[in-house]
């Protein structure tokens, strides 16, 4: 068999074509700030994004997720400019209430020396502002413009600008707004430290630290530097492959979860994928990168903004319930030597079929606004080898971790959906009829085998 070659990167074949002759609401996530929690009752985790399209990078669709992967189509074209192109657009939400997308104006064969702006009150439906020429003597591209709300409350722009002679090296350059409205922007500053040739810079402030994620556009690779102060100077202490995620990959942009956990997505255009990637430990490790699902190899190049919102699900602590399949609805969850699976219960079931079927419902023993659940012996429901089981607790974080779950809004009326604490993106599901923590793959049939009501209990 033979292995096809990595797609060359956008640039890659800017360079090449350069060389031929001219005949061929309630909280809303800041970009750079950093909190999490699992969403408490009556409330839910939006995560949105404003991708434009792998077929059409004149307009871009609005998608969102409870979860950070399962992410669904909101709204398709739902801001096209009045001219130009938009590509690579990074979004957020303003103190005046207001979102705002940042975004290319240009597709990557032209001269691009502006930035495009638009906003809206329900991310639905975009209003354009206003083109941006960046003040950049003899500018070529200005490329990959990003939000970074500093923790004094600036808003800035992270944007990527090349000079005339030599436009196909980037450097990342900040402009901060000089008013509310969004519409006066600083001198641009280039960030010291990261050098030329590198784009997609995005930037996230933890404590007093600085931590920028930039892609190199010589080794294709993702970097990343720390600084003690927005303009640097950086120092890029991670290079080559060093979190497993390969080469050609662009675009990264980082969210918190609700485990506090960090999210890196990011663009593989060389396989035609988009990736996430998670890191519990400051962005030292990094699981294995993970292609989204539904939405990879549709959109292109995005930044995510987090917020809680009112609407989302109920389930009472400290009370007893039942948990009935909501696509087979004769099932309910029971315990089964010690391992939770789905068989018919009815009132013609006996008094240990019941009992087994009934759980008392506390506290996330991970995070309180999170789900545990107990059977009648005390033992907790909690995976392992994510297989769904009960377990006497031991007293220790990875127990409480395994026996955690976040709810999320299911597929039927009351429904509701069990994901992971520790592991993101992973719910309770049935699958023959047995129940284990399983990948969401974005399907409707995934929704709705990991969908259960909780009813009144049977015993």
């Amino acid at each position: 068999m033979t292995t096809r070659p990595p797609m060359p990167s956008r640039r890659t074949l800017l360079r090449a074509m350069a060389a031929l002759p001219a005949s061929v609401v309630l909280l809303g996530e800041l970009p750079g700030a950093a909190f999490a929690a699992a969403p408490p009752s009556g409330s839910a985790t939006r995560y949105t994004i404003v991708p434009f399209l792998n077929s059409n990078d004149g307009t871009v669709n609005v998608y969102q997720a409870d979860d950070a992967t399962d992410f669904r189509l909101v709204q398709a074209s739902a801001y096209t400019p009045p001219s130009n192109r938009i590509r690579d657009a990074s979004v957020f939400k303003h103190t005046d209430g207001y979102y705002y997308i940042t975004y290319t104006t240009h597709t990557w064969q032209d001269v691009s020396t502006t930035i495009g702006f638009a906003r809206s009150s329900d991310r639905v439906n975009w209003t354009f502002l206003y083109d941006y020429t960046v003040p950049i003597t003899n500018l070529s591209r200005a490329w990959a413009p990003e939000w970074f709300v500093d923790s004094d409350g600036s808003v800035n722009v992270i944007v990527s600008c090349s000079l005339t002679n030599d436009e196909w090296i980037f450097t990342p350059y900040r402009l901060k707004a000089t008013n509310s409205a969004l519409t006066a922007w600083s001198s641009p500053v280039a960030l010291s430290g990261i050098g030329a040739n590198h784009i997609d810079t995005f930037i996230v402030k933890i404590g007093s630290t600085y931590h920028a994620f930039t892609k190199n556009e010589t080794t294709k690779y993702i970097e990343y530097a720390t600084a003690s102060s927005l303009n640097g100077p950086y120092t890029i202490s991670k290079t080559g492959d060093w979190a497993g995620w390969g080469s050609y990959r662009e675009g990264p942009a980082l969210v918190q979860l609700d485990n506090g956990a960090w999210r890196l997505f990011f663009d593989g255009y060389g396989d035609g994928n988009y990736y996430y990637s998670d890191s519990y430990d400051t962005f030292a490790t990094w699981s294995a990168p993970t292609a989204l699902p539904a939405i990879s190899g549709t959109a292109r190049h995005f930044t995510v903004i987090k917020e809680t919102v009112s609407g989302g699900p109920t389930l009472a602590k400290n009370v007893t319930r039942s948990f009935q399949s909501a696509n087979y609805t004769t099932r309910y969850w029971q315990n089964q030597s010690s391992l939770l699976n789905l068989p018919v219960v009815t009132s013609s079931s006996t008094s240990a079929e019941k009992t087994a079927s009934t759980f008392t419902v506390v506290a996330g023993l991970a995070d309180s606004n999170g789900y545990s659940f107990r059977d009648s012996s005390g033992n907790y429901l909690r995976h392992w080898d994510f297989r769904a089981r009960f377990d006497a607790n031991d007293g220790t974080s990875t127990f409480a971790k395994d026996a955690t779950f976040i709810a999320r809004t299911g597929t039927a009326t009351g429904s509701l959906r069990f994901e992971s604490y520790n592991y993101p993106g992973y719910y309770l599901r049935h699958y023959n009829y047995q129940l284990r923590v399983q990948r969401s793959d974005g399907t409707a049939l995934f929704r709705q085998d990991s969908s259960f009501t909780p009813v009144t209990a049977w015993a």
